[in-house]
């Protein structure tokens, strides 16, 4: 017997000696756990039906001594169940009664041994007083705790968990009664600024081991309490149980965490069960909190399920994301990356995927839509914004391979940027730092740059890349010279003002560059419409003209008089070719207007074809 059981044993036996009967020999001496009680027969077998029927079994030796193998709570719980049977008084509280249900049922002390025995006592306490108040609740499913299964077989735990979930549901909805108020016209709504007072029951639920608070988290789910209160739950039971385990990190930057020891293990527990607890609505859970909960998963090994569920749900709002999110440490060897580029590969897969099957779900009506741009395109643009910032972060990293740096560039659509600039720059500082590139490697990065795309400042100094391969200098510098000459010829825009159908065509096109497949579409369903009519009009011109050169020939045939030059001047005066050119602001049909009409009919050829 070590130095803790001796001294349980004897304080044990210094408290019985403080109420028991001193006037009368013990006849019988209990051993629970260490601890040793000087009894008498007669209390116990009349309240107790196991001790009863102990001593009915030794009624010929006269027993004298029983040892009461893995009693429920001990001996500090016998001690009350042996002064309950001594009529002794205490009181019954939240913090023993779990105790008491327990013991009552080992001991069998019930109504069929005696009437008002221990266990209807407690029962009554837990039923009347425990599951009307939600903290009782909480520190009664603590104490059971260290008496489960016998706790959970006396339904002492269902009992507390549905009371929990019965009283937080009703509190917020007194909550949200309370915050309901009259709009000036007179209709009746809901306060979202003011501060709602229903989830006080937060904090109360994170002193709880995780299964228990699973069992309480799930009642409350299926109770309809609101999936904002599960989140903030879940965010302050994760905060109490993972932050204050904070030695992640030595000194060197490597990961010091024994995955075998018991403390991760229940770490590990910990998130993977946290992470089955998040609501499934969108935008509910802080994004913040969502990479914090991958970090530890990444850090504790935790399930390859845990792990994918939170990048899906990452990427489900990843619009919100920052680039402090997407840094993720890399808890493997040495020899490899700073930051885990594979997770965020795949959280950009996700998000990708998630904005490609809300396209599917778009009717196509959506495709005659006038709008320039829909919200997921707004969160592609958000997004690939980041993954710029991303990847400029870790180009420097000496051990990040050409092929993740390009998986991690190519995850988005081509009209996701509307802008080169960010990719242009991650790309010269992957080359900076990867001089050892061969020239075919330092072209596939290359094209993945649309020049056509890059601001003027981003042009001009990628045509004095010297990091760039020659032919993508040679493009800058050609689409380089496309802009000044489209900039002068704006220059003379209220001089000489374009055609309606070639002005409307470059201001198409520059629309076109910075909007999605889907909009694109009806964006050039109009301009075909109109390159039809244009089409039309040019093919009537054409008639008109065939007309009059066979009234010519026919003329010619007849005559070589004076007469026949006089008639062959006025027609050519009726002509309408030249007219159209005049009308619209120009005395004479340029070699400019001649292009562009010429590359409207074979464009729009191209387009019915």
């Amino acid at each position: 017997m070590d130095k803790q059981q001796l001294s349980l044993a004897k304080s044990a036996r210094q408290r019985c000696n403080e109420w028991i009967f001193r006037d009368v020999p013990s006849d019988i001496t209990i051993e629970v756990n260490g601890g040793t009680f000087a009894l008498h027969k007669f209390p116990l077998v009349s309240r107790s039906g196991r001790i009863r029927k102990l001593v009915a079994e030794h009624r010929d030796s006269d027993i004298s001594r029983v040892e009461l193998l893995n009693l429920p709570g001990g001996a500090d719980s016998f001690e009350l169940a042996a002064k309950f049977c001594y009529g002794i008084n205490f009181e019954i509280t939240s913090s023993n009664v779990a105790q008491l249900c327990c013991v009552s049922d080992y001991l069998e002390m019930t109504e069929e041994f005696s009437k008002d025995n221990l266990g209807s006592r407690a029962e009554e306490y837990i039923d009347s007083i425990v599951c009307k108040n939600l903290e009782m609740c909480v520190e009664v499913l603590q104490q059971c705790e260290k008496l489960l299964p016998l706790a959970d077989e006396l339904k002492i735990v269902n009992r507390c968990i549905d009371a929990i979930a019965s009283k937080a549901c009703a509190e917020q909805i007194a909550s949200s009664f309370s915050r309901l108020e009259y709009s000036s016209s007179g209709r009746l709504h809901m306060n979202r600024q003011a501060k709602c007072e229903g989830d006080w029951w937060i904090e109360d639920l994170s002193v709880l081991r995780i299964d228990l608070y699973q069992r309480v988290m799930t009642a409350m789910k299926c109770r309809g309490v609101r999936p904002e209160s599960i989140a903030a739950s879940l965010v302050s039971y994760a905060q109490k149980e993972l932050t204050k385990k904070s030695s992640i990190w030595n000194s060197s930057g490597q990961t010091k965490v024994d995955l075998t020891s018991g403390s991760t293990a229940n770490e590990r527990v910990v998130v993977e069960t946290i992470v089955s607890l998040l609501p499934i609505e969108k935008l509910v859970v802080p994004i913040t909190f969502l990479f914090g909960l991958l970090r530890s998963a990444v850090m504790l090994d935790c399930s390859i399920a845990c792990r994918l569920d939170l990048e899906r749900r990452i990427g489900s709002q990843l619009d919100v994301a920052t680039l402090d999110d997407l840094l993720i440490p890399s808890f493997r060897h040495a020899g490899d990356t700073l930051f885990d580029v594979d997770t965020v590969q795949r959280i950009l897969v996700n998000f990708s995927q998630q904005d490609a099957s809300d396209d599917d779900l778009d009717d196509a009506s959506v495709f005659e839509s006038d709008s320039p741009r829909s919200p997921s395109q707004t969160a592609l643009f958000k997004v690939a914004k980041l993954v710029d910032n991303y990847l400029a972060e870790i180009a420097p990293d000496a051990n990040l391979k050409l092929s993740k740096f390009m998986a991690i560039a190519e995850s988005l659509p081509a009209h996701a940027r509307t802008i080169h600039d960010g990719l242009y720059r991650a790309i010269d500082i992957y080359l900076k730092a990867h001089q050892a590139l061969s020239e075919t490697d330092r072209k596939k990065l290359s094209k993945l740059i649309d020049f056509q795309k890059l601001s003027q400042e981003a042009g001009a100094h990628a045509a004095q890349n010297e990091r760039l391969p020659l032919q993508s200098i040679v493009q800058v510098l050609y689409f380089e010279q496309l802009r000044l000459r489209n900039a002068l010829c704006n220059s003379y825009a209220d001089d000489d003002p374009k055609p309606m159908h070639q002005s409307w065509r470059i201001s198409s096109g520059a629309l076109s560059a910075t909007m999605s497949p889907r909009d694109n579409y009806a964006s050039l369903r109009r301009e075909n419409r109109e390159l039809k009519l244009e089409l039309a009009r040019l093919r009537m011109r054409l008639n008109d003209l065939e007309k009059e050169h066979v009234c010519m020939k026919r003329d010619m045939a007849r005559s070589h008089s004076r007469k026949f030059l006089n008639s062959f001047s006025k027609k050519i005066g009726k002509l309408s070719f030249f007219a159209h050119s005049s009308s619209r602001g120009s005395s004479s049909p340029s070699r400019h207007s001649y292009r562009t009409d010429s590359k409207v009919i074979e464009r729009t050829c191209a387009s019915t074809d």
